[in-house]
């Protein structure tokens, strides 16, 4: 399931990604280190992507976040959202930044065979959604948006994928305001989560402190960028089956 090392370049560009007329230049994928961990605390995690000593993009941690108790039902020990049997053979594990445009792109691609398979059995997905785009939106949408998939997952799991594949169906330019509270709370209901508990979450940014430090332990993993895909434990590497619409079916089957 490896690729051609070194496939994965890194953004040097200093403004981030390049202006909308380059757009069919980009890379696929956002490729990050992390560089700088700061204490864990309430208020802020410092977190760094260093690209070959070019772009900086540090999450400041200026939210308003609540007491660090407040952690969300649904998640595994990682911060993941799992989705799926139990007992399911395969596991797909995919490490995410809802505005990360790569990530869309995959989602794109292969959205529906994750679906399918947690379905029909054949395998569970674990969503790992971290933060490290907020300088890409002027609204702070990376973390926003984080914060919203463990408002919903803390609701429940039924519709955790619609609401991922609307997401990202919405996602905003990088650059821009990204999408305020109320249109995540109007994509959120639309998937399904009428609650009003999970309208306040999103408002209140309730685990947005979790979310950080669950950020911080992923990228100490040693995560080096977006979106980052495992087949039991098996890292893909292979651009094909990422990116080709359908691919990673043939990477899940040959795992069963």
């Amino acid at each position: 399931m490896s690729g051609e090392p070194g496939a994965w370049e890194l953004n040097t560009y200093p403004g981030g990604w390049p202006p909308q007329g380059q757009q069919q230049n980009r890379r696929l994928l956002v490729v990050l280190m992390p560089f700088l961990v700061l204490a864990l605390v309430a208020a802020a995690v410092g977190i760094g992507l260093l690209a070959r000593g070019a772009v900086t993009t540090k999450i400041t941690g200026t939210a308003t976040a609540m007491a660090d108790g407040s952690t969300p039902k649904n998640v595994l020990a990682d911060g993941a959202v799992r989705v799926g049997r139990e007992d399911a053979k395969v596991t797909v594990r995919v490490v995410m930044d809802l505005q990360c445009p790569a990530c869309k792109a995959f989602e794109e691609a292969n959205g529906s065979v994750l679906e399918d398979v947690v379905r029909d059995g054949t395998a569970a997905v674990e969503y790992s959604v971290i933060t490290f785009l907020d300088s890409m939106s002027e609204t702070e949408y990376s973390s926003r948006a984080g914060n919203a998939s463990f408002c919903v997952a803390d609701s429940g799991l039924d519709n955790y994928q619609s609401w991922l594949s609307e997401m990202y169906a919405q996602q905003p330019v990088e650059g821009g305001e990204g999408l305020p509270d109320s249109e995540l709370i109007d994509i959120a209901e639309s998937a399904g989560y009428t609650d009003s508990a999970v309208a306040e979450c999103i408002t209140n940014r309730q685990y947005d402190t979790y979310l950080r430090t669950k950020t911080t332990q992923v990228l100490a993993s040693g995560i080096r960028g977006t979106p980052t895909v495992y087949v039991n434990d098996e890292e893909v590497t292979d651009r094909n089956a990422l990116m080709t619409p359908g691919g990673l079916a043939s990477v899940i089957a040959a795992a069963r």
